[in-house]
């Protein structure tokens, strides 16, 4: 590699010029202490009808870092953390930074044994949850169930601890699918997620009169912007109900109630809330920021057909700070796309060939991310961190790395850069991020299964992603219930595999190599299931087993199929809901279909039960429809006046 693509060319340099002089010797923790004094009366977090304030939080979150300070938590210490989304959450996380330590976050919803692998491979000795989830954990020695009200934590002092991390100590630790068969943690440090936060306020402006509202899962990484960007501007969080992000029709209402002003989407679950059928104009929504995956320019060219308000593109892998490059969105770009934007503030991205010498604008390239927010390394992985992370070329400051991400990106003329996909297998669905090999890995452990390839098929008439599991077995057929069950034992349920596709044989490149694109489309026809096929009787099951086979592309559907093991998932969940929604005029949630996975369950539900939504539907149109007029005859006066 010569000297000047070493150093990069000028214009290289000039794109990489972000430097600004953020405090970085502060800690999370201390930024949140200072707003409390800025602010203690000030509402600062929200939970259905619970108001909590800056200096209520604060005590309660002192509270329980004393607890665990004599636990032995301290500086460096991980904590992992299973709670449903709730104050108590946000607390706990709270109450760990202040305590020195970095926190886990531990899905409610996986499974027992991915939980027991994460403790395991995190080395924790102390998990924060609640009683119900305390069977998902190996050793009840390591548990603290906690809620704020329990008098064994608010007996203890609510002074701010003495702070003992550092600008370089762990803040956070998120697993995410690995590539060879297990998931792995990534740290990240205090002073690479304040640098994200202080460029964030620089960018937004948030005041004491906004509300973000919190629904991302924790185990995504742009859930800590979510909770501590508003925490430490003086802004109000509001946290949303469990389960709440997958339904739209709960986000439009939580947006109106609680007068949201910021929210995130992954552009997957942006296109069902555009198309959401109570979406009306919401006043109060200032900006809408999108990550997770690529942004198609239709789907942008929608919102702002729907929404009269900002939307931002931003990008980031959990190996960073959450987001290190970031765009404002224009309609009617002439470009027909969606650029993830230019490097935020002390970041630098560069795009490099095989060599990895720099590439001029235009060429494809894997982006590698320098600066400040690049995170530590994955924990305790140390080979794999050297694959992965390597030392800094381009600056050659000591001790500075640069990830290389896997992403193919290319600089447009103009300094932005285009996504263009992956280099390697790792796929994205609804904006979670997973590596085929893990799933291989579990499928390969199940009886008579001599190969397996996984990879992801999009179907551009509903815009969703599937998983798609492609088997060499020596069984007659694949046992799909079976199949299902054991890889739920094992992988969080949006990892399970749509479809599972036999075949007989793993197609291979020239080079050795499973060749992806020459596996066959997934058949169309219904899978070999435990139940019965029965064909539907009634006129409402005909419907609805109609909706589903234009849905789930499966024909026939029996009354007894289970919705998820046809390979259905939360986003055709919704947009099923939609249809039958619009087909028997009646109001349907996509979340009806997880109460009532079969046409039998789900035909009884919509003939036996009255429709009382529809009736609330109505009411809040008229109500809608007056207000508008309402502020119609308001502006006409003022013009007038």
């Amino acid at each position: 590699m010569n000297n000047t693509t070493r150093t990069g060319s000028h214009i290289h340099q000039s794109w990489n010029d972000t430097s600004v002089p953020y405090p970085l010797t502060k800690t999370l923790s201390q930024l949140f202490e200072e707003q409390v004094e800025k602010s203690p009366e000030h509402i600062a977090l929200i939970f259905n009808e619970l108001r909590i304030s800056y200096a209520e939080l604060n005590r309660s979150a002192n509270q329980l870092a004393d607890f665990l300070i004599l636990k032995g938590i301290g500086k460096e210490s991980i904590v992992g953390v299973c709670l449903e989304r709730s104050a108590e959450m946000i607390i706990a996380l709270l109450a760990i930074l202040k305590a020195g330590g970095a926190y886990l976050p531990i899905d409610p919803d996986y499974p027992d044994e991915r939980c027991h692998f994460i403790v395991g491979d995190a080395n924790l000795n102390l998990v924060i949850t609640q009683q119900a989830f305390s069977k998902k954990f190996p050793s009840q020695e390591i548990l603290v169930f906690y809620h704020r009200n329990d008098q064994a934590f608010s007996s203890l002092s609510g002074d701010n601890p003495k702070t003992v991390a550092a600008p370089d100590s762990a803040a956070y630790v998120i697993y995410t699918s690995g590539s060879t068969g297990t998931p792995k943690g990534a740290v990240n440090i205090h002073s690479g997620i304040i640098n994200r936060l202080l460029w964030m306020q620089d960018c937004y402006h948030l005041t004491s009169q906004d509300r973000i509202l919190q629904k991302t899962p924790y185990t995504f990484d742009v859930s800590v912007w979510e909770f501590f960007w508003p925490l430490i501007c003086g802004a109000q969080l509001v946290i949303a109900e469990p389960g709440g992000h997958r339904d739209p029709d709960y986000l439009i209402a939580a947006i109106n109630k609680y007068s949201i002003t910021t929210i995130h989407f992954v552009p997957s679950m942006l296109r069902l809330f555009l198309d959401a059928y109570t979406l009306t104009d919401i006043p109060s929504l200032k900006r809408v920021i999108c990550s997770g995956e690529a942004l198609p320019y239709a789907l942008q060219e929608r919102f702002f057909d729907r929404l009269r308000c900002q939307l931002f593109n931003l990008y980031g892998p959990t190996e960073a700070s959450v987001d290190v490059t970031w765009w404002e969105c224009r309609r009617n770009d002439p470009r027909k796309i969606v650029p993830i934007g230019k490097p935020v503030a002390n970041t630098q991205i560069y795009i490099v060939d095989e060599q990895l010498e720099l590439v001029p604008p235009g060429t494809p390239g894997e982006l590698l991310i320098g600066g400040v927010q690049v995170a530590r390394g994955y924990l305790n992985r140390q080979e794999l961190t050297k694959t992965k992370f390597i030392p800094d070329m381009f600056t050659g400051k000591d001790g500075a790395q640069l990830y290389k991400t896997g992403d193919l990106c290319r600089y447009l003329d103009d300094g932005a850069i285009e996504y263009l996909g992956r280099i390697d297998d790792q796929i994205k669905v609804h904006g979670l991020r997973i590596e085929p090999a893990e799933i291989e890995a579990a499928i390969l452990e199940f009886k008579a299964i001599r190969a397996v390839s996984v990879t992801a098929v999009h179907d551009t008439a509903t815009d969703d992603t599937k998983i798609i599991a492609y088997i060499v077995t020596d069984l007659d057929s694949i046992p799909v219930n079976e199949l299902r069950n054991h890889l739920l034992v094992k992988l969080p349920e949006y990892m399970t595999p749509a479809l599972f596709v036999k075949i007989e044989t793993i197609p291979l490149s020239n080079n050795g190599k499973v060749d992806k694109k020459a596996l066959p489309p997934p058949p169309s026809t219904r899978p070999q299931l435990l139940q019965e096929y029965i064909r539907p009787s009634t006129e409402t099951e005909h419907s609805v087993a109609k909706i589903w086979s234009t849905h789930l592309k499966i024909e026939p559907v029996g009354i007894d199929d289970n919705f998820f093991e046809l390979g259905g998932n939360s986003i055709l969940a919704t947009l099923v809901a939609d249809a039958l929604e619009a087909f028997f005029h009646k109001s349907i949630q996509g979340t009806l279909l997880f109460q009532h996975p079969t046409i039998r369950k789900l035909s009884q539900h919509i003939t036996t039960h009255e429709d009382e939504s529809s009736k609330k539907i109505i009411e809040t149109q008229s109500r809608i429809l007056k207000q508008k007029n309402i502020l119609r005859n308001k502006n006409w006066l003022n013009k007038s006046g």
